[in-house]
């Protein structure tokens, strides 16, 4: 992974909030189909590092995609990875393509109240994802 952070005696710093992401794939070329259609993300192949690797523009938060160094956890062992939520202008919507596109749902729409409407899904690739969208109303 590219770090963004600075040092200070043994500490590592965050810098204003910002992360980069990975994401692991078995076949990068769905993840980036899949991702370049649910949240319009645009993927730039790096070359000259010793793996196939692709830098992910999202508007926002910087990332990266590339195939999976090592085999991933069997079907319902639990999530063996950090798990990023995004926001979305739409729950409804955005799981809607999310399901055509061939993700699942992992854990269904519910309300974090007073927050939001968050719920979990799992990519083309198995990776778990979460989305949600801001609501102060949700769950009241």
């Amino acid at each position: 992974m590219i770090c963004y952070g600075r040092t200070r005696k043994n500490q590592v710093i965050m810098n204003a909030g910002h992360i980069y992401f990975e994401i692991q794939a078995d076949d990068t070329q769905r993840a980036i189909n899949f991702y370049s259609q649910v949240f319009t993300w645009k993927f730039y192949e790096v070359k000259g590092l010793p793996i196939s690797y692709w830098s992910i523009e999202t508007g926002g938060s910087r990332g990266g995609l590339l195939k999976r160094p090592a085999q991933m956890p069997p079907p319902q062992s639990g999530t063996n990875a950090f798990v990023c939520s995004l926001e979305v202008d739409n729950f409804d919507a955005t799981s809607k393509v999310i399901l055509q596109l061939g993700g699942l749902v992992a854990l269904p729409k519910f309300p974090v109240p007073g927050k939001c409407w968050q719920g979990y899904f799992v990519d083309t690739e198995g990776n778990t994802f979460g989305i949600f969208e801001v609501d102060e109303n949700a769950g009241k």
